[in-house]
């Protein structure tokens, strides 16, 4: 806006009258603006914008489609139009960076989408996403399988070994069974052909849980873990020059079971931290029952 220095220049002794005879514009729409500096058009963009940057430190991944959805859950009336140029004029932009491809198509499904971005769950156990990460060491590649809860965002089950197999899956998947024994709870993921073999699909079945698998390359589908493995990436993978696959299997167990699950606080758990989080809500299932 160009109002300011009119009223600069009007400081500076030129009548305004001739600034905007010069500049082109009404000397009626500069005093009108005298009035209000602030539009009430830009206070709901500051609004909106500091709802956007809080979304977006919640969930780096988010593109700004997701973040219109996130304020539409909040319970603000925006087109993502209007989200999408807020993002651009504040250079917020997911953090997530797709994944190397090698070329091979991803097989068919063998289980329908059950989540359809909807990444809320009202208790424990009712929903878990899954998905891989990797990083690199002196040594070669390391390889992380985890399962998240989505209601409190634990990591439930994680698996770390030196290839990428359906086996390191099964193991996690197997660790979060062991530590929570749940019964009907989904377990999205992507179409790696890890989640897509019979090892897996079968661990599912025989534990009573059920599968569900997002579209081919649409990394939305599974935000959830992209946010966690995104966190990751930032905070251990990242940090530093890993040399040994053993120094980092360490970093990202410590990182995990001390700073994730008991250190780091989320807006959307009140401020708690997932251990936090989930103790209250057994606390509340106790105090409810007893009464």
């Amino acid at each position: 806006m160009i109002y300011p220095l009119v009223r600069e220049l009007a400081e500076d002794g030129i009548p305004v009258t001739v600034t905007c005879r010069v500049l082109k514009f009404s000397p009626q729409g500069y005093y009108k603006w005298r009035k209000s500096p602030v539009t009430k058009r830009d206070l709901e963009n500051a609004h909106l914008t500091n709802l956007i940057l809080d979304a977006h430190h919640d969930d780096p991944p988010f593109g700004y489609r997701f973040l219109a959805d996130e304020l539409e859950r909040q319970g603000e009336s925006v087109c993502e139009r209007r989200v999408w140029r807020l993002c651009s004029e504040q250079r917020i932009w997911s953090s997530f960076v797709k994944k190397s491809r090698s070329g091979k198509k991803p097989g068919p499904p063998v289980h329908d989408d059950l989540v359809q971005r909807d990444f809320s769950a009202s208790a424990m156990n009712q929903l878990w996403f899954t998905d891989l990460t990797e990083h690199a060491t002196k040594e070669g590649k390391l390889y992380l399988c985890s399962l998240e809860d989505a209601f409190s965002g634990r990591i439930v089950g994680y698996s770390i070994a030196e290839r990428m197999t359906a086996d390191m899956c099964v193991s996690a998947l197997r660790n979060a069974i062991a530590l929570r024994r749940p019964r009907g709870t989904v377990v999205h993921s992507d179409r790696g052909s890890q989640f897509r073999s019979n090892a897996f699909v079968r661990t599912l079945k025989n534990n009573e849980l059920v599968g569900s698998m997002g579209r081919v390359a649409a990394a939305g589908d599974n935000a959830a873990m992209e946010s966690f493995h995104a966190l990751l990436q930032k905070n251990v993978l990242n940090s530093k020059t890993w040399e040994t696959r053993e120094e980092l299997r360490l970093a990202i167990v410590t990182w995990i079971e001390r700073t994730y699950h008991r250190r780091r606080r989320k807006r959307r758990l009140g401020k708690m931290t997932p251990v936090e989080f989930e103790a209250l809500a057994v606390a509340l299932d106790d105090a409810l029952v007893a009464a």
